[in-house]
């Protein structure tokens, strides 16, 4: 029986160990997870609503993406755990971006400029102009993305990086 608990207990110390290894963690240290990342990024510092990324958009003069989803959506779904295990992704996003997700819509039109549809993305700059020029590679959803879709992504976060010290 002892020996069952010392497996056990050292089974669970590798699991910790390994996992505390494997994934991004900000240089602020190891944040505790937010019911708000909805499983896209637990370390990431999420935004509550759409105003309040606006604000601190401008404020700290950062892009803001913002992710809409489903819950129940196969594709939503996918995406978002190829989107939370992607180190390159979430370390951009805590760095160098303001993030939102929402699972509405919201009454902002200028975010649905191609239809209601998920998981789509846009970046909105801190003069809060969306930026309609940054978009995914399907033609009839210009703003989503799929599981295979990350290296588009990381090219649009640079994008907006890029054009963020650019313009403004």
């Amino acid at each position: 029986m002892n020996t069952m608990k010392t497996a056990l207990s050292l089974l669970v110390l590798y699991v910790t160990v390994y996992s505390a290894i494997a994934k991004y963690i900000p240089k602020t240290g190891r944040r505790v997870p937010q019911t708000l990342s909805r499983g896209w990024g637990d370390q990431l510092i999420w935004a509550q609503t759409y105003e309040e990324g606006l604000y601190w958009s401008r404020s700290r003069n950062k892009p803001l993406m913002v992710l809409f989803h489903l819950e129940d959506c196969p594709h939503s779904q996918a995406f978002k755990k190829v989107f939370a295990d992607d180190d390159k992704i979430q370390k951009i996003l805590d760095e160098d971006f303001i993030v939102l997700n929402l699972m509405y819509e919201t009454t902002d039109k200028h975010l649905s400029p191609d239809g209601q549809y998920v998981p789509r993305i846009l970046f909105v700059d801190p003069s809060m102009t969306v930026r309609a020029d940054i978009n995914g590679r399907y033609g009839n959803r210009l703003y989503a993305y799929e599981t295979g879709d990350t290296p588009q992504l990381l090219g649009n976060l640079q994008k907006a990086k890029k054009l963020l010290k650019s313009e403004l």
